[in-house]
């Protein structure tokens, strides 16, 4: 059993830019780092998961430049492992010049597998010397990584596919959450260290700093800016405008492609904005205290990993507006001073209304989707703590057992739309 300490350090991490050209990056950067100078030519391999999100948004130090190639390119001249998912974030102009000489020179490949979830093999090349690095399961967890043919490091696999650095009979996080019942995990946001509650705000600052961004620059969809601006004198009073709003500038921001890392949630950027602005901006509304907010916003975070755990790293779900926004639902109701029972219901809500919302690539729109699960989070969670809620078992919802809820959900986005994104690819690719 991992403690709330561990939980924030592997599941609530900081984010340069989309997490899938991160991870792209990520590997790109390892690979080329057991080379003895620049790579000459490299190849990327990409999960369809990968591939599809990555493929059209924005990637922080490129002037708009979008994609999973432009950001495995600008690795070879600037990517620093050392930085996980912050790879990039010594990008200057003269390393996009490089990069995009690079690409057109054609000397990098990158091509998608065919299989789902979370993979990336990147190889690099510098005369006989040969670098490789395997990213797999989340996006910052490097599993193998090669010099010369040889193995420098290699995770150790579990009996379920899972990998890690630890001991095979170490669950990861995610793997254990998924064997949870929700009031046990949930239990864990009562029992936030000074420090842990100083690292929730660390995430809170950093998720309202490129929210405010977003709000002072045309940059993306301007969807932040447009719903304050339709809101008009009326939106310090309209606290429902406020949480879309705050959550899609966040968005607007992160999609073009700003160079400011946002905290994450469950492996995704656009998650950790779906499940911590809405909650601090209702706990800021109702003057809630700063542990308090901390406590409902890691209440979030870990209701997302319920139904994030399930559903799997990566889907043809929108994760971002269904998984982190039925857990921004629980931490509203949290933060308002409701029940775990209430935050079931309001989650409930959340997934028997938006879960079909597809994941169609990572891009400007995704403002869209934050939006969506913000809002819906917001009146969800009014709904259930004025005491209403589903009264009976319908679509996905089971009001038996949330759990079966969350499973059913998974079950839909496993089983019902495994060909969605195989579908969406190709029409991507024959654009």
């Amino acid at each position: 059993m991992f403690t709330i300490t561990e939980f924030l350090h592997q599941e609530v991490k900081p984010a340069l830019g989309c997490t899938e050209p991160g991870a792209v990056a990520l590997a790109v950067a390892k690979a080329c780092e057991q080379l003895s100078g620049l790579a000459e030519r490299v190849e990327v391999v990409v999960s369809d998961n990968i591939f599809k999100n990555g493929i059209a948004v924005g990637v922080p130090g490129t002037n708009g430049a979008r994609g999973n190639e432009i950001a495995a390119a600008l690795a070879v001249f600037c990517g620093h492992s050392a930085y996980s998912l912050e790879v990039l974030k010594d990008a200057t102009p003269e390393d996009l010049s490089h990069a995009k000489e690079f690409i057109a020179a054609g000397r990098l490949k990158l091509t998608a597998n065919g299989k789902g979830g979370v993979y990336v093999e990147a190889a690099a090349y510098r005369g006989d010397e040969t670098g490789v690095a395997v990213i797999e399961q989340t996006h910052g967890n490097i599993t193998l990584v090669k010099k010369n043919g040889e193995v420098v490091f290699q995770a150790v696999p579990h009996c379920d596919g899972a990998v890690s650095a630890a001991p095979a009979k170490t669950l990861s996080v995610p793997d254990q959450v998924k064997e949870m019942d929700f009031e046990e995990l949930v239990a864990l946001a009562g029992r936030l260290s000074p420090e842990d509650i100083d690292y929730v705000w660390q995430g809170i600052d950093m998720n309202m700093r490129i929210s405010d961004y977003g709000f002072e620059n045309d940059v993306g969809l301007g969807l932040g800016r447009t719903v304050r601006a339709a809101a008009g004198a009326n939106y310090e009073n309209d606290l429902a405008a406020q949480v879309k709003a705050v959550s899609a500038a966040a968005s607007d921001a992160r999609m073009a492609g700003v160079a400011l890392p946002v905290m994450s949630s469950a492996g995704s950027g656009n998650h950790g904005i779906t499940a911590i602005l809405p909650v601090y901006v209702v706990g800021k509304a109702k003057n809630k205290t700063r542990e308090q907010i901390a406590r409902a916003v890691a209440y979030s975070h870990l209701a997302t990993s319920f139904v994030k755990s399930r559903m799997g790293r990566l889907s043809p779900v929108c994760g971002c507006a269904v998984a982190a926004g039925a857990g921004a639902a629980a931490g509203i109701v949290n933060v308002m001073g409701g029940t775990d029972g209430q935050a079931k219901k309001a989650m409930e809500l959340v997934l028997g209304n938006i879960t079909g919302m597809l994941c169609d690539g990572a891009k400007e729109s995704c403002a869209l989707k934050v939006g969506t699960g913000a809002t819906e989070a917001f009146y969800a969670a009014q709904i259930a703590l004025a005491g209403g809620g589903m009264a009976v078992s319908q679509g996905v919802v089971d009001v038996n057992s949330f759990t079966r809820t969350a499973e059913n959900a998974a079950r839909l986005n496993r089983e019902g739309m495994k060909d969605v994104d195989h579908t969406i690819i190709d029409i991507i690719t024959h654009r």
